[in-house]
């Protein structure tokens, strides 16, 4: 499985733009454990998967 996309890691910020959301709000919600993500030293990372399966969940009238 080689990660051909590079959208597949994904950053705070380019979480905030897919979301349409501020990066304020976004960061909030990854450090509540809100948004799937995972720490490369003191940097976020969210996967691109993860965020598709959180987006189904809150289709399906789950909060967040």
């Amino acid at each position: 499985m080689g990660m051909d996309n590079e959208h597949d890691i994904m950053t705070i910020s380019q979480v905030a733009k897919y979301f349409q959301i501020s990066e304020m709000t976004t960061y909030k919600l990854v450090q509540d454990g809100k948004i799937p993500a995972f720490k490369i030293g003191s940097h976020w990372r969210v996967k691109k998967a993860d965020l598709n399966e959180l987006i189904e969940k809150l289709k399906n009238g789950q909060r967040i």
